[in-house]
């Protein structure tokens, strides 16, 4: 790995890009005297591009990518207060994600970091999730980690930089994929997941019984496949849908989400609290878009504070796609001294598992298997 610039154990300031679907993002973040800050951080969504289409479209995806990155890195440095010259290292999203967004990142920060003669780090987008909590909350070692995103629903015991252990995945959809393919069914515009949340804000959520996936499963993985079967089944049959039971429709099946993402997560619970006696406040870290959903956060604050766990939510910004968490895991590794592969020839990687020991499921984001 080129290695001009680093300074590892002194002051770090680490230029983060994110293109892994459909945020175009960087970010500036320096580690100065043991205290981490975010000096810029810099999103565009691509939102009004793919909402016509109801989900994000990959080749949409990737033009927009090329067509607003250099902007974005320009704005990211320019926000800092920082040229190329005073930034580190450089840290780009390798996967997992849409291929060709990866390529557009990728590609720009091994240019960037080449004509600069900075280092580059090629960095896993669910380690980015994983350790954003230790960037906003200053969290340490061991912590429980309840990701949930468009492509991912997984536990992740995170035992320090590059220690991942998957405790439980989704064995059929990811949880935001299920947000957004039932807000489909239901006419509700992209996306998904914020417009079910606000149509159940006004909604009735006894009104359906739905099931709740895998309840009382000794193995705390998910399932979301059957409930989004069973919104379907409903839906048809009250067809055509008033704005009343839009609302009803979303309050219950958000209902029926939280109650088995909390009957899921105590199992996990349990087991770190009986894997690690020692720590009198254990943590349980929750990010990925879905993190920014209210009623989940609110329902699993709870289940923590019932079980002696501090639960740990990055801010909003910071739990959808952003550079900043890109930026940090890169510092992360710089600290751990897991910078050493020449990320000159690293190839973007469409599946990347955050735990690459675990045997491989649905979910688990290996290549085979659907992320």
């Amino acid at each position: 790995m080129r290695r001009g610039g680093m300074r590892r154990g002194g002051a770090i300031r680490v230029l983060g890009i994110e293109t892994s679907c459909d945020e175009t993002a960087a970010s500036v973040v320096a580690l100065d005297g043991g205290a981490p800050s975010i000096l810029s951080n810099v999103v565009l969504s691509q939102i009004e591009e793919h909402a016509a289409f109801g989900g994000v479209v990959p080749e949409i995806a990737a033009r927009a990518h090329v067509e607003a990155l250099d902007g974005i890195v320009e704005a990211a440095l320019d926000d800092a207060g920082l040229g190329l010259a005073d930034i580190d290292a450089v840290a780009a999203t390798a996967g997992p994600g849409l291929v060709g967004g990866l390529i557009v990142g990728l590609m720009t920060a091994k240019a960037i970091a080449a004509a600069a003669g900075k280092p580059l780090l090629a960095i896993n987008h669910l380690e980015g999730h994983a350790l954003t909590a230790r960037l906003t909350d200053a969290i340490g070692f061991p912590y429980l980690l309840l990701l949930v995103s468009g492509g991912h629903t997984q536990i992740v015991r995170v035992g320090g930089v590059g220690d991942y252990r998957r405790w439980a995945t989704t064995i059929d959809d990811a949880l935001g994929e299920a947000f957004d393919k039932v807000a489909k069914m239901l006419g509700l515009p992209y996306p998904g997941g914020p417009n079910v949340e606000k149509a159940a804000l006004a909604g009735n959520a006894a009104r359906f019984a739905f099931p709740r996936p895998m309840k009382g499963s000794k193995q705390p993985d998910f399932s979301f496949s059957g409930l989004k079967t069973a919104v379907r089944q409903a839906a048809e049959a009250i067809a055509p849908l008033s704005r009343q039971d839009v609302a009803d429709l979303s309050a219950s099946f958000q209902a029926a989400i939280t109650d088995a993402l909390c009957d899921r997560v105590s199992r996990a619970l349990d087991r770190f609290r009986g894997e690690n006696p020692g720590i009198a406040e254990p943590a349980l870290v929750v990010a990925g878009g879905v993190a920014a959903n209210k009623a989940v956060r609110a329902a699993l604050d709870a289940l923590c504070a019932g079980a002696g766990f501090r639960l740990v939510a990055p801010p909003m910004r910071l739990c959808t796609d952003n550079a900043a968490m890109i930026a940090w895991a890169g510092i992360e590794r710089i600290e751990a001294g897991l910078d050493e592969e020449d990320a000159f020839s690293f190839a973007p990687r469409s599946r990347w598992p955050l735990d690459e020991v675990s045997a491989p499921m649905v979910g688990s984001g290996r290549r085979g298997a659907k992320a």
